[in-house]
């Protein structure tokens, strides 16, 4: 087995050891930390990931967004092309489905451009403290950040307990800017 693989499925192990009272309040906590940065301050456009059972849930992010006037992008994924397209959402429910994947995504929507988000919120199984990610192998959020338009802040959200000694690195993965968690905000020099 791969050092990856082993090391995702380590990972989620832990993640599905969290119980989901837990979850809420560690997601509440991490979200409220990302409300106080001028990262999030300053942006005008901020894609989220749409949160899986068990993952940081972003929907407070969203929510809060909206009121402070901002634009909410979710990813629309294309499996045949391997990419994402943000896409505009004004509901987290009318706006949404369930893609064949299990993963809730944008209906319907014009692609926005790249150059106009501020932040990316992204997702991933581990993280260290030179804000390398490890994802869950399919390479969508690397090809998106490493789009020559795509100018925004990468910050990934995760639990504390997502963070690892080391995530092993290949030529096409993609550090994050800054890494939230429900304990502390780190910023990584790129």
């Amino acid at each position: 087995m791969s050092v990856k693989k082993e090391l995702r499925q380590r990972l989620r192990n832990i993640l599905a050891e969290i119980p989901q009272e837990e979850v809420e309040t560690k997601s509440l906590r991490a979200c409220h930390r990302l409300f106080e940065l001028p990262e999030y301050v300053s942006a005008e456009v901020i894609m989220v990931f749409l949160s899986l059972p068990g993952e940081i849930d972003t929907s407070s992010v969203v929510l809060r967004a909206w009121q402070d006037c901002k634009r909410v992008l979710a990813p629309k994924v294309s499996w045949s092309q391997r990419r994402m397209m943000p896409v505009e959402i004004r509901s987290l429910t009318d706006d949404l489905t369930v893609s064949s994947m299990g993963i809730r995504e944008p209906i319907s929507g014009i692609p926005f451009p790249a150059t106009m988000i501020d932040l990316v919120l992204v997702p991933g199984l581990g993280f260290d403290e030179y804000g390398h990610r490890l994802g869950r192998g399919r390479g969508f959020y690397d090809r998106y950040l490493a789009h020559p338009e795509f100018r925004g802040v990468a910050c990934a959200m995760a639990f504390e307990e997502q963070m690892t000694a080391s995530v092993p690195v290949g030529p096409l993965d993609r550090n994050v800017d800054m890494l939230i968690t429900d304990e502390t905000a780190r910023r990584f020099s790129t």
